[in-house]
């Protein structure tokens, strides 16, 4: 039973103010600071111990930091690139809508153009008394 009070326990949290690379790398400092100042060496030699593993530590710090430093720059470049692909999408969109409007304002303009000239053609064949109406219904 002795046994499995000296057995070391890990707990994993999940979510809370405490996940992240930071308190990661604070555990990892105060373990090593802890194992080096328990362990049977001189001053000196645990000194030296020290530095070498926070040379180490400090390298490894450096390339985490290098490598999320380049994968928010590519993801930014991903995102920027997305952007820029839905804006040229849009512009197209937008000036493919507007074409169709100024060709649905031609194809309506023609068609009244051609209803005025029918119903004057109408208005001529039938007497003068339609034309004047045209003529006031147009200026109103």
């Amino acid at each position: 039973m002795r046994e499995r009070e000296n057995v070391p326990q890990i707990v994993v949290e999940r979510g809370g103010t405490g996940s992240g690379v930071g308190p990661f790398l604070l555990g990892a400092v105060l373990g090593a600071a802890a194992a080096l100042l328990l362990a049977p060496r001189t001053g000196k030699e645990t000194q030296q111990e020290i530095r070498k593993r926070a040379v180490r530590l400090g390298e490894g710090a450096e390339r985490v930091v290098r490598d999320l430093q380049h994968q928010f720059e590519e993801r930014m470049e991903q995102a920027r690139s997305e952007v820029m692909e839905r804006v040229e999408a849009l512009r197209g969109a937008v000036d493919t809508g507007l074409e169709a409007a100024q060709q649905a304002r031609s194809d309506i303009e023609e068609r009244i153009d051609r209803s005025r000239a029918a119903y004057r053609a109408a208005a001529r064949s039938a007497g003068g008394d339609a034309e004047a109406e045209l003529e006031e219904a147009e200026s109103t």
